[in-house]
């Protein structure tokens, strides 16, 4: 595309740049999540749990199979970041809780995402709030079949 002349990207284009993108971000995401002696889906559990979280929900999540993450969460247990609870209303439900240890492990994480936050700090205002207005109105599309 020419400065001049912008032209409207293909949808190809735009998946190739989504990708590249999200890749960048994935391979910061696990150095950073490295740093702290975790794997990148140690961290990503992690991420998920905004607020107890059902065992399958997490392999639903991490699109795997529910017993890989009984030893993705046996690990995280071990170092204090989760624990498990039984649901409220489902005694033989599982939830994933993240501790205050976890939360905050998880916080620093994102925060040493230096590639990530390197290129955002090259948005201005504007830009940064129209990035998020896209991302935000794509997001439940991506997210539909999670």
């Amino acid at each position: 595309m020419s400065a001049t002349t912008p032209e409207t990207p293909t949808k190809l284009q735009l998946l190739e740049l989504l990708a590249a993108i999200g890749t960048a971000q994935w391979r910061d995401f696990a150095a950073a999540a490295a740093h702290h002696g975790l794997t990148s889906t140690q961290a990503k559990v992690l991420a998920q749990l905004n607020g107890p979280l059902p065992m399958r929900a997490l392999a639903t999540l991490l699109v795997c199979d529910a017993s890989n993450v009984t030893g993705i969460i046996d690990r995280l247990e071990g170092r204090g970041l989760v624990r498990r609870e039984p649901d409220a209303s489902d005694r033989r439900v599982k939830n994933v809780v993240a501790t205050d240890e976890g939360r905050e492990i998880i916080r620093r994480v994102r925060e040493e995402m230096q590639a990530t936050h390197g290129a955002l700090d090259t948005l201005g205002a504007e830009d940064s709030a129209t990035l998020y207005a896209l991302l935000a109105r794509l997001r439940p599309g991506m997210e539909k079949d999670a």
